[in-house]
């Protein structure tokens, strides 16, 4: 068996741990395959992937993203033959090939070609006409397709679209902290994720310094991340966290591709996105560390946060309503003290590894069985 996994990314953000961990079920299932991983450059996320690759191969792809469009459509219509003539050769080369997200442009118009072996991922809900863009790219395509969530399968084709919805499995972090959190100390509230201004930092930062003199001091907030190609936006939030009113309870972090450091301190996780999120890892992830997450009422958020019970949606955008619920959190934490339980109780039912890797090798499978007269051996689910 000769799989072929192809990622957009390079760094170990939510998007790129998906994608170690998808390569991690196709290893544990077909532990004799040959996986062939192609990323366009070399960075945190190849150390990941070592112990899981058979090979790790960095080539020029054609990636559709909103900054680069101006680019992609002069200049780099002149390499376009070029990556698709790679792509087809290395689905040709495959039994299967997995397509982390549906911007890899090279990859889905190649497909259409070999559609019985190709399987694309769905895990970003984008808008205007980069949505049109992709969906037409992936219509074309003809490949099978995971959904990460009913939000993402809406956006891109509604209800009754083919295709799974596969939720993300999150590795089990071990036995939860418990709860720590009584009021006699500041909150310690957590933000990961690159600074961008879907991700919402700036909302964030507005929030807390909407918040009383008295109660801003009994909240501790780490911000961790890093900007992507956006430099000046992360100095503009490293200007505001220094001024008067935030430099004593918001630090600002860089990156850290192994996060779980910044689990263990938080008691709280926030994901105050402005633009939906296809999933919500981060909150997820902070579930599965027994943390309640305040997330954003959109995309597929809500279909993490059971609002109330294990954390609480607020409006996305909005600085001052999430202000009013940080305050009500510092001030009454007997009112969530059972929410952490809660918290992991609803990762171990609906976001687990074991639930995403069948849905994923059930996917790959029925791909696989596909192809005339070539079955392939059972995998491992264990």
């Amino acid at each position: 068996m000769r799989f072929t996994c192809v990622h957009q990314g390079y760094e170990l953000y939510g998007s790129d741990r998906s994608f170690v961990e998808t390569v991690r079920v196709i290893r544990a299932a077909w532990p004799q395959a040959v996986i062939d991983v192609v990323l366009p450059r070399h960075g945190p996320i190849v150390a990941a992937l070592e112990p899981l690759a058979t090979r790790i191969l960095v080539e020029p792809l054609w990636i559709l993203r909103r900054r680069d469009l101006p680019g992609l459509l002069t200049v780099g219509l002149l390499r376009l033959p070029l990556a698709l003539g790679r792509a087809l050769v290395r689905i040709a080369r495959s039994d299967l090939v997995y397509v982390n997200t549906t911007v890899v442009a090279d990859y889905l118009l190649a497909a259409r070609l070999f559609r019985r072996r190709c399987v694309v991922h769905v895990h970003e809900i984008p808008e205007g006409v980069v949505r049109r863009v992709l969906r037409m790219l992936l219509g074309w395509s003809g490949c099978a397709r995971i959904y990460n969530s009913q939000a993402t399968r809406r956006a891109f084709a509604g209800e009754a679209a083919a295709g799974r919805v596969v939720y993300n499995g999150i590795a089990d972090p071990g036995s939860p902290k418990g709860t720590t959190y009584r009021g006699d100390r500041p909150l310690r509230l957590l933000m990961l994720g690159r600074i961008s201004r879907i991700k919402g930092q700036d909302v964030l930062v507005e929030a807390v310094a909407r918040l009383p003199d008295d109660l801003r001091g009994r909240i501790a907030v780490r911000i961790v991340g890093s900007a992507f190609e956006d430099a000046e936006r992360e100095r503009a939030l490293a200007a505001r966290v220094a001024e008067p009113d935030l430099r004593d309870c918001v630090t600002l972090l860089p990156f850290a591709p192994d996060p779980s450091e910044h689990f263990r301190w938080a008691d709280l996780v926030a994901v105050p996105s402005c633009l939906p999120e296809s999933l919500g890892r981060v909150a997820i992830e902070a579930m599965a560390h027994g943390i309640p997450p305040v997330v954003s009422e959109i995309g597929g958020l809500p279909e993490v946060v059971a609002d109330g019970r294990t954390g609480w949606l607020v409006p996305p955008g909005d600085a001052a309503a999430l202000s009013r619920r940080l305050a009500d959190l510092v001030r009454r934490p007997e009112d969530w003290a059972g929410f952490p339980e809660a918290a992991r109780a609803r990762y171990l039912a609906v976001f687990a590894e074991r639930a995403s890797a069948e849905g994923m090798i059930a996917c790959f499978r029925s791909v696989l069985e596909r192809r005339a007269g070539r079955l392939p051996a059972e995998p491992r689910t264990e």
